[in-house]
């Protein structure tokens, strides 16, 4: 396998330039945050864990600053960017700084929230830089599309790392942190400062690291039973799950029942739950109760 130039990785410089030809200007309504350095690119890599066999899929690559120095290292490199633009530019810069590798790259312009495919083989592994205002629902979309990824490394705005990695208990536990541990191990994998951007964000940035489980979680629940569950426990956090879930069961003494069957307390409340905890209060819920016995009275005493 040829290897890459050594400078074929973009500096400030180059995103600068690049911009300016393009006539790109970051918007936050894309929470687009462009890195403008090469040992953060290289690092978040090294910290993905990305192999020379790995098949990589990366959201919103912007520039291209991540995309190439994923490119140095695995197999492939599908990148999905919605921006009109930048998915115009990103194959020619591609084949500029690494040319010897622009056949391992492929770009899907589209809405990553919509993609339901991918050309080439099936992905191993998701990186990407993820807009901040579209990073949870980006993330669960992709685990929930594509099983075949096994390892995750995302850098998100630091307080929904501090949220997908949560544990129960945590005053930042909640919906992002169960619905991640249905499908992968979650843990914080590092922070990335703002001088590392350009422009610089208003807030920090951390790495989350999600490996997918080897096992699924078994249930005779269905994800969406369970999703359900999960939403409506955390819609109203202060209360306990008894009077959170009587919406959700059609009724708190509904809720109180299933809570019990599933070996819960009714008084306790959403952010103490684990995942497997709300995968059995959806199981209790869809388990058929038995009405009790209409009594039958005597012909002659009606």
């Amino acid at each position: 396998m040829s290897s890459p130039t050594p400078d074929a990785l973009l500096g400030p410089a180059d995103i600068r330039e690049l911009a300016a030809a393009l006539g790109v200007r970051p918007t936050k309504q894309r929470g687009q945050n462009f890195v403008i350095d090469a040992n953060t690119v290289r690092r978040i890599v090294r910290t993905a864990e990305v192999r020379p066999d790995d098949i990589v899929v990366e959201v919103g690559p912007g520039l291209g600053s991540l995309t190439l120095a994923l490119l140095e290292v695995a197999e492939r490199v599908t990148a999905v960017e919605i921006d009109d633009v930048l998915a115009g530019a990103l194959p020619e810069t591609i084949a500029a700084r690494m040319p010897e590798r622009a056949e391992r790259f492929a770009l899907v312009h589209s809405d990553a929230l919509h993609v339901t495919e991918l050309p080439g083989p099936a992905p191993t592994a998701l990186v990407a830089n993820l807009p901040y205002n579209v990073a949870v629902p980006v993330l669960l979309h992709m685990l929930d599309t594509f099983p075949s990824i096994e390892r995750t490394l995302v850098m998100v705005q630091s307080e929904v790392a501090d949220r997908l990695a949560a544990a129960p208990g945590s005053k930042v536990y909640g919906v992002p942190s169960v619905k991640a541990n249905w499908y992968a191990h979650v843990k914080r994998a590092g922070a990335i400062g703002r001088n590392v951007f350009w422009p610089a964000p208003n807030v920090d940035s951390g790495l989350v690291s999600l490996v997918r489980r080897t096992e699924p979680i078994k249930t005779t629940a269905t994800k969406g039973e369970v999703f359900a569950v999960i939403d409506a426990a955390f819609a109203q956090r202060r209360k306990t799950l008894r009077a959170a879930l009587a919406g959700w069961a059609g009724s708190a003494a509904a809720a109180e029942a299933a809570l019990v069957d599933a070996g819960v307390s009714p008084q306790a409340r959403g952010e103490s739950l684990t995942v497997e905890e709300f995968v059995r209060i959806a199981e209790a819920a869809a388990q058929p109760r038995t009405a009790p016995a209409a009594t039958t009275q005597e012909p002659g005493n009606q």
